[in-house]
């Protein structure tokens, strides 16, 4: 049997783009339709989507990208945080001419998109929350190890690069007997392959650089955060799904957004985009055609 590698996914082109002093990897499907920008958490890459992927791409026209640092973008820079990756984005979107997008986000890239939505509203059609939260909202307590949190986080966000430190040389044990058996609920949802393909990036020389930006960006950003919020709620529609967090990533993004829906997907973990793919394709899709109602499709340039 042939292993499905990133290189060998059918229906899918691989792409590199320049943008704001570094280069972004990410991946198309798709030819028609509204555009869907799906971005990752930790400890993935763009990787994780490959299941939604094809069923997203029979309606839209579907980028996912391995944020600076992640997959095989290029590695990020030792003080690298959420801004510069929302402006990773802003200026990928601007490049590839597909704005307004319809823009996913899923764990701890929630800081990432959330501040994208905010400073530039005309990049985003509607926003989806996946499992997700915000610092400043309640997301910092996942790093309280004595209430139940999740030592990684102390950990990649520690000062003088610890955690690269400490990480370095482990990560498929760490994404293959920690992370991913721990946090999802649906039996060989996350394969073997799936395991090598997605650590294969934090192996990189450097490769635990965007996550740590992200998770010390998560400790250090929740005051601005609130403030972005007190100054001003997010008018696009929003769609809040749950899966082993459960109402968290509702609760979150109705104190950030003026119009939430939710869908909650039962039965699964942390990972829902890889534990049930179809369950999250139908959810999002059914979310997208209301939005889209009274938005005609625009012309995009060709990646």
């Amino acid at each position: 049997m042939t292993t499905i590698t990133a290189s060998t996914a059918p229906g899918l082109s691989h792409h590199r783009a320049a943008v704001n002093g570094t280069e972004l990897h990410y991946v198309t499907a798709g030819d028609a339709g509204s555009p869907v920008l799906l971005v990752h958490g930790f400890p993935e890459s763009w990787w994780a989507f490959r299941a939604a992927i094809p069923l997203l791409a029979e309606r839209h026209r579907v980028v996912a990208v391995d944020l600076r640092g992640f997959g095989d973008s290029r590695i990020a820079e030792r003080d690298h945080d959420s801004a510069t990756a929302a402006e990773d984005l802003h200026q990928l979107i601007a490049s590839l001419g597909l704005g307004p997008v319809h823009l996913l986000a899923q764990d701890i890239s929630g800081g990432t998109a959330y501040r994208l939505v905010r400073a530039h509203p005309e990049d985003v059609l509607s926003f989806t929350g996946v499992e997700m939260g915000l610092a400043g909202f309640g997301l910092e307590g996942f790093a309280d190890v004595t209430s139940g949190g999740s030592w990684h986080i102390g950990v990649l966000a520690a000062p003088d690069g610890l955690g690269e430190l400490l990480l370095s040389g482990h990560e498929r044990e760490l994404l293959g007997s920690w992370a991913f058996p721990t946090m999802t609920a649906v039996p060989d949802a996350v394969t073997g392959a799936d395991v090598d393909e997605m650590s294969r990036g934090y192996a990189r020389p450097g490769g635990w650089r965007g996550a740590v930006g992200l998770y010390r960006s998560m400790l250090a950003e929740g005051e601005e955060l609130r403030h972005l919020a007190r100054e001003r709620v997010v008018d696009v529609p929003a769609l809040a799904v749950g899966g082993g967090g459960g109402p968290f990533t509702a609760a979150t993004l109705s104190q950030v957004f003026a119009d939430v829906s939710t869908a909650q997907v039962d039965g699964v973990g942390h990972y829902v985009a890889l534990e049930a793919p179809g369950a999250l394709a139908e959810a999002l899709l059914a979310f997208l055609a209301s939005t889209d109602v009274g938005h005609p499709e625009r012309p995009v340039e060709p990646a």
